[in-house]
This record gives structure tokens, C-alpha cells and sequence, in this order.
């Protein structure tokens, strides 16, 4: 049942509109002008206004004015396009000409009640979600993330450079997204670019773009990620990956807004705001020579530092079942819930991929699950070792010594591709821990 308003001048037709309307159970108030109607009831008050274009007084369409909230239905004796269009401009949701048909006039009430509705029902979620996570798509009620959740409110607004920080899949890009979303260049493109995943001797072009001839295979002229980027925010992911030459050609831009397409003498001039991301310990790398200090420095305006999830405490459980919810609807299965040893393996294992390797888990088993319950079979926990409960504390084992320790233990019966996915991490940056940690690949056992 709604709360219906009808501003019609002619008696007859009021109300018989009155009469139909209330056949379906709507609440109804009459009135013969926008006058008489406003000196009555507050006109917010109604969850729909259905009002004649030609009054006494004021035009119908002087309520789209007065209660621009409230969805209104305008009618007209004058059943031309251009009325129509006029008061859909100013503000209705719909027209209906007159002498009208009732079985379509209700339709119409119907469809304008039921959108608002929706459009209700929407901003009431949005709100609610806005409440529990302050930054779409980002779960987390643990200090660490309020403390990044502040950061973001804080600089998002503005154009400085942002470097975020965090373990491999901690959810870095989600940041970014989120910067780019709450500043004002957010109706402006945002260009992600995975440093990692570009072979270096491409990098420059992929990023500055070509001039044609400037290279073998460079058979025409081509735009760079950079330029692509231009009014809004470019995110570099892995930005310690870029190569010397790429360096340089990123400091002209963070120091003088141009770029310079790889086999051009001229500048192009570009307006961008910088997110970039790493795993890496840029401090380190620069002292070292492997960065450019000065773009170090350039980049490290304002730093956010993503806590890994085995630092997150119940923010693991959370996380859980919101990816959980999210993937049912995605892969189109009915709600699940994990049971509760489920729960108790979530929280017990280290997550060295952290939030990855969380939802590749979960998506798996919603996948093989042949009931609603996940059990932690399911989620491939049962081979996997606990390190120890974690609310905050240090667990039982360090990362990396959990990392040389499950390598070892399975590198003999798991192929690369299927131990880095084990681990929620890429082979390459599999190899790279390999390398760092000096684990040298295992020969495989013969069958």
C-alpha cells in the first residue's frame, strides 16, 4: 500500500482516479490545484504524486519543484511529444495522456512505485554498507584498517602521489581503486599497470608509448598507458620492477607533467595522479642502487600500509564470509556457510597469500561443495599447516619461515604452477621468493 496524491481539477476524473487507485488498496488524497494541495499536506510526505499538466493556478508540473523526492506521474489533454518530453525533463517519472486507460494507468503507477522502491531500498544498502566498510569492496574493522580506511578519507580528495604498501595479495589495487573513486578526478579513466607482467624490453613503450619506426615490430604510431591515463589516476602495481630507462621516464612526468613517446623528440604534456604499489622494500632498493632515489622520494609523498591478513585477527572471519556471499551470487550457487571447523581452520592458517589466497579457497569450494555447508576439506585446509591462532599476536612461525618450510614439504609431489596457486601467489613471484630465500628447485621424483 502507498500514499498517493492526485492534483486533478476536474471533479469527474478525480474521482474516479480515486475510486481505482483505492481498489488497490493505495491510500488516497485528492485536490484540485498545487495551491490547495501544499496548504493541505506536506507533499513529501507521499510515496507518489499523480498531477494534471494544465491546472488553476500553477501548472502540474510545479510539484517536481515542490517535493523533488517524491516520484510524480504527470497527465495532459494535450498528448503531444513535446509535453511529454518537457515534463520528463523537468523532473517526472512517467506521463500518461487523457482520456487514459485504466488497466495502463495502474501499470504505470505501479512501475514508478516499484522503481522507487528499488532506488530506496538501493541508497538504504549503500548506507549500511558505507557504515560497515567506509571504503567499497574493503572489509576490515581491525585498528590496522581503520588506520588505512583514515588515510584514505584523507587523501583521496586531493592529487597527491599515494604509495601503497603490502604483501602480495593484501588487496592493493582495492586502494587504489578506492583513492581514484573518491577524488575528483573520479569520472576521468583509471589505468592500472602490472609492472611484473610486461617484459622489460617493452615496458617503455607499453607505458610512453611509440613513434612509428622507433623499433622493430613499431609498424605505427601508438599511445602509451600514461597518456591513456590523462585527467584521472595511473596505478602502477609492482612499481619496483620498473626497469633504469623507465625510471628516468616516470621521474620527467612526477617532475614536469610530460612524457616523451620512445623514438619522438618531442613532449607531450600529461595531467595525472600517481598510485603506485609494491611489495617491495623501496628503501632498501634505492640505498642499493637497484631504484632511483629521487624517484623514491617522489613517490613516497604519502604512504598506506596494508597489514597482511594473519596480522588481521577476526577481520579473517569477516572477510570470509563476505567473499563467501559474493561468490555464490557470481558462480550462481545458493547461499553457504562454512561449518565450524571451517571457521576454526580460517582462523588458525597464516594466509601467506593473504586475501587471495583466501578467495581462491573459497571460490574453489563453492565450485566442489555438493551441499551449503564448506567444509574445511573443501577449502584444501586439511593438508594445509596451522600457524598457530592469530588475533593480533605474532604467530607460531614467521612468513618466510612458514614459506621455506610448506615449499619444501611439497615441492616433490606439486607442480610449480599448482604450488604458487597453493600459496595465492603468481609463479613469478614464486620464483622470486625462491631466489631471495635461496630454495633451489627440487628435481621431481620419478614415477
Amino acid at each position: 500500500m502507498a500514499r498517493i496524491l492526485v492534483i486533478e481539477d476536474e471533479e469527474i476524473i478525480r474521482r474516479s482516479l480515486r475510486r481505482l487507485l483505492e481498489r488497490q488498496r493505495h491510500q488516497v488524497s485528492d485536490t484540485a490545484s498545487v495551491e490547495e494541495a501544499e496548504s493541505q499536506w506536506n507533499l513529501d510526505g507521499f510515496d507518489l504524486i499523480i498531477a494534471d499538466l494544465r491546472l488553476p493556478g500553477r501548472p502540474g508540473t510545479d510539484v517536481l519543484q515542490r517535493a523533488p523526492d517524491v516520484p510524480s506521474i504527470i497527465m495532459t489533454s494535450y498528448a503531444s511529444v513535446r509535453s511529454a518530453v518537457e515534463a520528463m525533463k523537468q523532473g517526472a517519472v512517467d506521463y500518461v495522456a487523457k482520456p487514459f486507460d485504466n488497466d495502463e494507468l495502474l501499470l504505470t503507477v505501479e512501475r514508478a512505485l516499484k522503481e522507487n522502491r528499488l532506488e530506496r531500498q538501493n541508497a538504504a544498502l549503500r548506507a549500511d554498507i558505507e557504515r560497515s566498510y567506509p571504503v567499497a569492496g574493503i572489509v576490515g574493522r581491525c585498528g590496522p584498517m581503520q588506520e588505512v580506511f583514515d588515510r584514505i578519507g584523507k587523501v583521496a580528495p586531493t592529487d597527491t602521489t599515494v604509495l601503497i604498501l603490502g604483501e602480495s595479495g593484501t588487496g592493493k589495487e582495492l586502494v587504489a581503486r578506492a583513492l581514484h573513486a573518491n577524488s575528483r578526478r573520479a569520472d576521468a579513466p583509471l589505468i592500472a599497470v602490472n609492472c611484473a607482467a610486461i617484459p622489460e624490453s617493452l615496458i617503455e613503450a607499453e607505458l610512453f608509448g611509440h613513434e612509428k619506426g622507433a623499433f622493430t615490430g613499431a609498424v605505427g604510431v601508438r599511445q602509451g598507458l600514461v597518456e591513456a591515463a590523462n585527467g584521472g589516476t595511473l596505478f602502477l602495481d609492482e612499481i619496483g620492477e620498473l626497469p633504469p630507462a623507465a625510471q628516468a621516464r616516470l621521474l620527467r612526468v612526477l617532475q614536469e607533467g610530460e612524457i616523451r613517446r620512445v623514438g619522438s623528440a618531442a613532449s607531450r604534456q600529461v595531467d595525472v595522479r600517481l598510485v603506485a604499489a609494491t611489495h617491495r622494500d623501496l628503501a632498501r632498493l634505492s640505498e642499493s642502487g637497484e631504484f632511483r632515489e629521487d624517484l623514491y622520494f617522489r613517490i613516497n609523498v604519502m604512504e598506506i600500509r596494508l597489514p597482511p591478513l594473519r596480522e588481521r585477527g577476526e577481520d579473517v572471519v569477516d572477510l570470509a564470509r563476505f567473499l563467501l556471499e559474493r561468490g555464490c551470487k557470481r558462480l550462481n550457487q545458493p547461499p553457504m556457510r562454512f561449518s565450524n571447523d571451517a571457521l576454526d581452520a580460517i582462523r588458525t592458517y597464516s594466509w601467506p597469500g593473504n586475501v587471495r589466497e583466501l578467495e581462491n579457497a573459497i571460490e574453489r569450494a563453492v565450485i566442489l561443495s555438493d551441499s551449503t555447508v564448506l567444509t574445511p576439506d573443501l577449502l584444501g585446509m586439511s593438508d594445509r599447516p596451522s600457524a598457530g591462532r592469530h588475533t593480533g599476536g605474532t604467530p607460531d612461525l614467521s612468513l618466510e619461515d612458514y614459506f621455506c618450510q610448506y615449499v619444501r614439504e611439497h615441492e616433490d609431489v606439486l607442480t610449480e604452477t599448482e604450488l604458487a596457486r597453493r600459496l595465492g601467489i603468481s609463479r613469478k613471484a614464486l620464483w622470486e621468493k625462491r631466489q631471495r630465500l635461496g630454495i633451489p628447485r627440487a628435481r621431481r621424483r620419478q614415477s
